[in-house]
């Protein structure tokens, strides 16, 4: 579906090492994903009598040794322990300070001094590296609230995953969302305590928990069993701290202060070599300044604060924090709009948990999450704030221009979590959460009534004022251990509801209305004055609607067997079926997608039998649902209408008057989309067949000690895009279909050109279109291959990957770890969002609208590095001194050409680029694909972090002084570009390759804390 957006330019111990060990290379135990729990594992004599206490973080949990020798205790929350080997329940041997990863399993053996009463003094020789996790099947990467006080990172949950192999920055169009294996940054999951926690309308994003509050964050880039799904992208899944036996209390200030942040590098108009038969655009001016930023800087202020304790000892635990964050900035715009716009931004939130010992056998936990956000959404001219007039000839702000809008994006979150341990073999967990979200609502600009005709439309795209979703969730898995095989059996239900979401092109304050000279609905008008290529002078009436609510149901149920079927082999076997359920304004579903089979296979193999060398892979299946932004414009009415005119002049509010239609543009009004603003049948709007979007992913990897004090290993990743949704908006051909199957299909004009003129396919498989007969019921079903569509080719998104690291876990000294990713990622499917140009209508993309706009896209994926650099490492100089570092070196994206079709450079067959900047990968006559010669690739880029910390033994280390150098470089390439070739038919864009998007400056983080 149409929506390009154009720029125009604008814009110490084994223990400890333990823990180290899991986090750093990034095992995953019993648990995936969703994960809120880790899990204590290991051998022990075999004898009757023989027990296994755990006992910390508030909790204490008892188990039977089997007769195999072997114990698991599973289910803990993340923290630290405490194992004592019991005999008929004498004390034998202790392991003290043994902490957990998340989703990951921690051994400890009491099998190598059976008869010790303190094993501490073998747990803390400094070198002694411990064991691998044998029991997980998969990578991931866990930071833990420890690594976070260390390691120069952004104070977000996106920043903390690109610290993982496989990730990338997406798009700057989506903020600073992350791309994991090459997928799209709508095809991840978040995860707040176990409940999921996505931006609910688009699945861009998620909440995020205070920065002082996170435990410990895991990062998944796929491979999880069969208990979790709705991802094919990745998991980012934040456990929060919790209360402990033990008053802890503390507050940081965090500060980015204006004077120490680098400026923004200014923007000048590129030089543009001209094809034979081209011409400059107007206003061509190479090496023109077009974006002054010298004074675009701001500052940052974080404050932080929490406290944690018991309530009722061994019982009853608390813990709450808070965070607000206030910003201030200068942005300028460019040359062609001339103003600069002064904003500030304010986010509080909160985080609550208690938790509830009922007895030693279960325990029930309640978490309450907040975040207020009033400020800006990431566009020019919005935020708390003013936007004033800006003369680029003396480079100064000048008169007052308007107040800006301002955005609101709100969530409450809370969740319930039960969890019983029934027998030492039978666990039982339930889950329930439901979030309520306002994302995002606006309110009007004023305008300053002395600057003469402003047009009335300070603001381009609008809002709902009551813009709203709701979540809520149901989780139950069921574990009992049997023999070898610890099985699990579950469900997994989400329901998603929106009210009033999308948007509409207003005029902002003024009129109610703007006029509309043709009759059409008005309230999403708008008016564009430029110029044709001819020099004539235009305005461009456009009119876009599409508010709208809609709902959303995903239920699922899962089997799962962890099989030890060897002492050195475990085997993990699952299978999980996905229902999605999506319903239009009216309730009604449109989308059913039913026993989407989810196979999810893997193995670890224990090669040498202690735990030094590990192999392990695992193959599955992985099913994306649609969000409820499919509704929007493809299920719901919506309007899409524009059309060309010349004018005599302007009335008093902006409005023109002596309006005739241009007629080599548009004779009449048009909408590409057939979106007329008409009720839409559920029955149309998709494939009858259609199936859920899934990936095939297959991992093969290998994790082995080097010497006492080292680790490495390597990953080989292949994932395969099987079935895609978007919409096709060509019912040409499936009036071609019709003729070919006798009928005639002009009996079938109103369905086929009517409100439903896009529709939901499944790229590369036979569709099956219903379509109505214009005096009859029911329907004829019409059977559109590949090849009647037109398409060349199929789908395709296919990502080979290497990963190879080493790491020397913490010892009380330093660590460091070292990654290398290669990557191979082509295709012709970005995914559920576009990011070339930003088109955020999930699953509608221009994508498989015409096999036109397809030719030439397949190429490399922009959602791709192909190589990698990572490397983080802290240096504990003295007791006092702590150096840190974090270093991403990567290869550029790919670019992209869009131009007009075909060889003489004009044709626009789908009618997207309506006189304008292109759609299609054709440029100057040739097909162009993404990252060859012609488009190239954006530069490298070397983002350097460096911090130091000091923490004065006179405060008994618990004062903390830090400084962090971001970009300490002050590199700023570009790390995306303009990809329109053409501003009119065989006229260059003067904005080709411009930059869009370039390395944020350097700036420094000074924070002081305080932790009792």
């Amino acid at each position: 579906m149409n929506n390009r957006k154009l720029t125009g330019g604008a814009l110490t111990r084994r223990n400890a090492l333990t823990v180290a060990l899991a986090v750093g290379l990034g095992f995953t135990g019993v648990a995936f994903g969703q994960a809120t729990t880790g899990t204590i594992f290991g051998t022990a004599p075999s004898a009757a009598g023989q027990t296994v206490q755990v006992t910390g973080s508030g909790v204490s949990r008892k188990v039977t040794v089997g007769q195999n020798g072997r114990y698991t205790v599973s289910n803990l929350p993340v923290g630290t322990y405490t194992v004592t080997l019991s005999n008929n329940g004498e004390v034998v041997s202790t392991h003290n300070n043994v902490s957990i990863a998340v989703g990951s399993g921690t051994e400890v053996d009491f099998n190598t001094a059976a008869n010790a009463q303190e094993l501490s003094q073998v747990q803390v020789r400094a070198n002694a590296l411990p064991s691998i996790d044998v029991t997980s099947v998969n990578s991931s990467t866990v930071i833990t609230a420890s690594d976070l006080e260390k390691l120069p990172v952004g104070r977000s949950a996106e920043s903390i995953a690109l610290l993982s192999p496989g990730t990338v920055q997406g798009s700057g169009y989506f903020g600073n969302a992350v791309s994991f294996g090459g997928s799209s940054v709508a095809e991840n999951a978040y995860y707040v305590n176990g409940y999921n926690t996505g931006e609910p309308y688009r699945n861009i994003g998620g909440f995020q928990l205070p920065y002082g509050s996170i435990a410990q964050q895991e990062t998944l880039t796929g491979g999880f069993s069969a208990k979790y799904g709705r991802s094919d992208g990745g998991v980012i899944s934040q456990v929060g701290k919790r209360g402990t036996n033990e008053w802890h209390f503390g507050g940081q200030i965090a500060w980015t202060p204006r004077f120490l942040r680098a400026s923004p590098k200014s923007e000048y108009m590129p030089t543009q070599s001209l094809p034979a038969g081209f011409t400059h655009q107007a206003g061509y001016a190479p090496g023109q300044l077009n974006r002054y930023r010298a004074h675009d800087k701001g500052w940052q202020t974080v404050y932080s604060a929490y406290v944690g304790g018991p309530l009722i000892k061994d019982k009853l635990f608390i813990f709450l924090a808070a965070e607000q964050t206030k910003n201030k900035y200068t942005s300028t715009s460019s040359r062609s709009l001339s103003q600069v716009s002064y904003y500030t931004t304010h986010r509080n939130k909160f985080y609550g948990k208690v938790d509830w010992n009922i007895d030693d056998n279960n325990v029930l936990e309640g978490t309450f999450l907040q975040s207020d956000y009033n400020g800006s959404d990431g566009t020019f001219g919005t935020g708390i704030g003013a936007t004033y007039n800006y003369d680029y000839n003396t480079l100064k702000s000048g008169t007052f221009n308007s107040v800006n809008t301002q955005s609101a994006d709100n969530a409450k979150i809370m969740i319930a979590h039960y969890t019983s341990y029934i027998t030492d073999n039978a666990t039982l967990s339930v889950l329930y959460g439901k979030g309520d979200f306002q994302n995002p609502a606006y309110w009007g600009s004023n305008v300053d009534p002395n600057i003469g005709i402003i047009n009335n439309q300070n603001r381009a795209t609008s809002y709902a004022d009551d813009a709203s979703s709701r979540t809520k969730g149901l989780r139950v898995d069921f574990n009992y251990v049997l023999g070898d095989h610890n099985l699990g059996v579950g469900i997994d239900n989400m329901t998603y509801v929106a009210h009033n979401q999308g948007s509409f092109y207003s005029g902002g304050p003024g009129p109610a209305e703007l006029v509309n000279p043709i009759g059409a609905p008005t309230d999403g008008t708008r008016w564009v004055y430029n110029q044709a290529s001819d020099g004539t002078y235009l305005v461009y009436y456009l009119n876009i609607e599409s508010l709208t609510s809609m709902s959303m149901r995903q239920k699922a149920y899962y089997l799962q067997d962890e099989w030890q079927a060897t002492p050195n082999l475990q085997l993990n076997l699952g299978v999980r079926n996905d229902h999605y359920t999506n319903y239009n304004n009216n309730g009604v579903p449109f989308v059913d997608e039913k026993n989407q089979w989810e196979p999810r296979l893997g193995f670890s193999w224990d090669v040498n039998g202690d735990s030094s060398f590990k192999l392990y892979g695992n193959a599955g299946r992985y099913y994306l649902a649609l969000p409820n932004n499919a509704a929007e414009r493809a299920a719901n009415a919506s309007t899409y209408v524009y059309q060309y005119f010349t004018y005599t002049g302007i009335d008093a509010n902006g409005v023109p008057t002596g309006l005739t239609p241009y007629a080599p543009y548009t004779p009449t009004l048009i909408s590409p989309d057939g979106e007329y603003g008409r009720a839409k049948d559920p029955q149309e709007v998709t494939a009858a067949n259609l199936k859920a979007m899934y990936i095939d992913q297959y991992n093969l990897g290998f994790d082995k000690k080097l010497g006492d004090n080292w680790v490495y290993g390597a990953k080989l990743s292949y994932r395969d895009l099987k079935t895609t949704i978007d919409d096709e908006c060509d019912p040409t051909r499936i009036a071609a279909k019709i003729a070919k199957m006798g009928l005639n299909p002009a009996n079938y004009d109103n369905s086929l050109y009517g409100a439903s003129y896009c529709r939901l396919i499944n790229p590369g498989k036979t569709s099956i279109i219903r379509v109505a007969p214009n005096n009859d019921p029911g329907y004829l079903n019409v059977p559109m291959s590949t090849s009647d569509w037109g398409f060349l080719k199929k789908p395709k998104r296919t990502i080979y990957s290497v990963n190879l690291y080493m790491e020397h876990p913490f010892d009380g000294k330093w660590f460091g770890r070292i990654d290398y990713t290669w990557t191979h990622a082509r295709g012709n499917t970005a995914g559920q969002v576009r990011p070339d140009f930003g088109q955020s209508d999930v699953s509608k993309t221009e994508d498989w609208d015409s096999w036109q706009l397809m030719q030439g896209q397949d190429g490399e994926l922009q959602n791709s590095r192909k190589h990698q650099i990572r490397i983080r490492g802290a240096y504990q100089l003295t007791p006092e001194w702590l150096f840190s570092g974090v270093a991403l070196i990567q290869s550029g994206t790919p670019q992209s050409c869009l131009g007009y079709f075909g060889p003489d450079a004009t044709g626009d067959p789908t009618g997207y680029n309506r006189g304008s900047t292109g759609n299609y990968h054709w440029c100057a006559g040739k097909i162009v694909h993404p990252g060859d010669s012609f488009a190239g690739h954006t530069p490298w880029t070397h983002q350097i972090n460096v911090g130091v910390r000091y923490t004065p033994a006179f405060a008994d280390h618990k004062l903390a002084f830090k400084l962090n150098v971001f970009n300490l470089l002050n590199e700023q390439k570009p790390v995306q570009t303009e990809p329109s070739f053409v501003a009119a038919p065989k006229t260059k864009y003067n904005y080709y390759h411009y930059p869009l998007f370039r390395e944020p400056p350097r700036y420094i983080r000074l924070s002081v804390s305080y932790d009792y």
